[in-house]
């Protein structure tokens, strides 16, 4: 991962909700620790300049880590996020992957220019399918090469729901052989979101300089706590608001 790192759709499955809540419960987590894990999506293709601009007001209420809007937006997010420290967050490839790696990069450029701090690109799945290591890795890189000139960090999405575990564990180690500072399961528009057992999966296949996100299917609290409780570090979501309820309520109640 890079010096700089260091300094929706379908049903997720999260078995065993109730320990994890205790366990997440001994941890004395605060409302604010929950909504610094997410990264609130405005990614659904009908969505007008209006529902974006309200998105970024409710990511600055309650200080997500950042949004993920689509490439067309980021001037909005970086106009309304200015000064705060929610990210500025788009994607890139999105969501087959299987644009050509110039245009991938060519759109990492713009959303750059245009002050993004946080790329969730998509790998091209057909070739990681086929094995062809050599080209993911290689899109990967030139990816997180011209973020990290920038000072901006990357996600690899890898659409879990397309790879068999085998794939998924290789996919995570040529993306840290590139420089990804995270790795994330899904889109949110692949045939299903993330699981329990990916997220182990993914943790483990990755040193501690590179971090997890969830994403896809996760719309309440007890699924951003078995996320964490998992290993990962961000959660994409569009719940944010029922989200950050539930954590402000159970926080009053002494039960977060």
């Amino acid at each position: 991962a890079s010096d700089v790192y260091k300094r929706q759709n379908k049903l997720c499955t999260f078995p065993m909700m109730r320990k994890v809540t205790k366990e997440a419960q001994l941890m004395s987590l605060t409302p604010h620790d929950i909504a610094r894990m997410l990264d609130h999506s405005t990614l659904q293709p009908f969505l007008t300049e209006d529902d974006i601009r309200r998105g970024c007001e409710l990511a600055l209420k309650y200080n997500t880590a950042s949004v993920c809007a689509r490439p067309c937006d980021v001037p909005i997010l970086a106009e309304m996020l200015r000064g705060s420290d929610v990210k500025v967050c788009t994607v890139i490839g999105f969501p087959h992957g299987a644009h050509a790696t110039q245009i991938k990069v060519d759109e990492a450029r713009l959303a750059l220019d245009q002050g993004c701090e946080e790329l969730d690109m998509v790998i091209n799945i057909g070739e990681m399918i086929r094995g062809n290591e050599a080209y993911v890795q290689d899109e990967i890189k030139q990816i997180c090469d011209l973020a990290h000139s920038r000072n901006a960090i990357v996600k690899v999405i890898l659409e879990t729901c397309y790879l068999t575990d085998a794939q998924k564990k290789r996919c995570c180690e040529l993306s840290e052989a590139a420089g990804a500072d995270f790795v994330k399961t899904s889109t949110g528009y692949g045939t299903k979101g993330c699981t329990i057992d990916d997220l182990k999966l993914m943790r483990a296949s990755v040193s501690d300089h590179v971090r997890v996100k969830g994403s896809g299917g996760i719309r309440d609290l007890d699924t951003v706590l078995a996320a964490r409780a998992a290993g990962a570090s961000r959660c994409g979501v569009s719940a944010t608001e029922k989200i950050m309820a539930e954590a402000e309520a159970r926080y009053r109640e002494g039960k977060l």
